[in-house]
Order: structure tokens, then sequence, then C-alpha cells
């Protein structure tokens, strides 16, 4: 099948888009408001976008409580959602009122970040304090707003549990990091496999 992306005229009964750009892993982001409340929220437009610096963005569609406190304060924390910590990433993602903790509702210990004045899960084998370097409103080929919010930070300071190092690595099979895959299915990195990028050689 074949359909033009504007329109969304693909004749299923869900958008496929989401399911085609996956797995995507999952931003779980912790910030902090200058009221002094933590929030605590799963996004899936998340990802790194370089290392040299470290920097990862995350997108909000729509403004949420989460850009409301990083526009704010200017920094957040992302820590890596594992498939032990699943259950809680999810009930994370509920619509609580501002100014009530997703951390306290989801069961989660808000741990303070060192070098930013937000939290992270204290739980997560893996956390990311980040500082912004741009924020902006996405736009289409149109030029009009798309109501996405994109948060670009730079890392600043890196948390890993050391029961998730194996051998001088963060250790994939213990840390199991769930990724987001379309509709409402969810994916983890049980089953893994490692490939080594090849040098060229004229055939």
């Amino acid at each position: 099948m074949f359909y033009e992306a504007t329109g969304n005229k693909h004749g299923l009964p869900h958008d496929p888009f989401k399911a085609i750009v996956s797995p995507r892993p999952i931003g779980w982001i912790g910030s902090k408001g200058t009221d002094g409340s933590i929030n605590l929220a799963p996004y899936s437009y998340f990802n790194a976008i370089s290392d040299h610096p470290k920097m990862v963005l995350f997108s909000s569609s729509g403004r949420k409580d989460s850009l409301r406190n990083v526009e704010e304060t200017g920094v957040f924390t992302t820590s890596m959602v594992s498939r032990n910590l699943a259950e809680k990433m999810n009930l994370s993602s509920v619509n609580a009122p501002y100014g009530e903790s997703e951390f306290g509702f989801a069961g989660l210990t808000a741990k303070p970040g060192q070098m930013v004045d937000a939290p992270y899960v204290a739980e997560a084998y893996a956390a990311l304090e980040c500082k912004v370097t741009e924020m902006f409103e996405a736009k289409g080929l149109d030029g009009q707003a798309s109501g996405s919010f994109v948060v670009i930070g730079q890392v600043v300071g890196i948390h890993i549990d050391d029961a998730a190092i194996r051998d001088g690595r963060l250790d994939m099979a213990t840390a199991a990091p769930v990724a987001r895959l379309g509709y409402m299915d969810y994916a983890d990195a049980a089953d893994t496999f490692e490939m080594r990028r090849p040098n060229w050689e004229p055939r």
C-alpha cells in the first residue's frame, strides 16, 4: 500500500506512523517547577543526537507540565526505563494535575540531581542530568507551527547503578531498556546481539 502522509488517508483502523518509526527509546523526563513541585513523565519522541558534546532531545506534543517546568528552569533529567520499571513508567504517564508528583503516584523515589535542580528516578539503572541548549516549536512544510515543542539538552552528569556494569560496560541484559513501539506495544532488550561495524575492503 501507499498513501500520502498529509491527511492520514491510510484507510487503516489506526495510524501506522509510530509503528514504522520504532523502536523508540523512552525519555523518562524528570523536572521541577519554580514553585518546587516535581514532575515525571515518559516521552517516546526522545533520542540521543550527539556525543561530542553529549546531547539528547525530547519533543512534547502540546504544552505539558514537563515543558512548562523546563521552560522555567532550563534543566531536566532523563532516567532509563528498564523492564522491571515498565509498569511504573506507565503509571507516571497519568494526567495528574500540575503540582502533583507522578513519582509518588507511581511509587518511585525522586532523587535530586547533583548538577541540575531536577529529580531523577532513584530506582533506574541509569540517568542523565541535562541543561537546555535549545527549545523551539517544530514547523511543517507550510511553515505552520505543529504544536510539538522540541527540547534539546546537553548532558552534564551521568548516573549508572554499579549493579548494571559488567566487564566495564553497561550490561544491556541487566538493564533491559524498554522501547516504545506502535499502538500500545512495547519491547525490551532481553534478546540482545552484537555486531561490529565493517572496515571497507575492496572486493
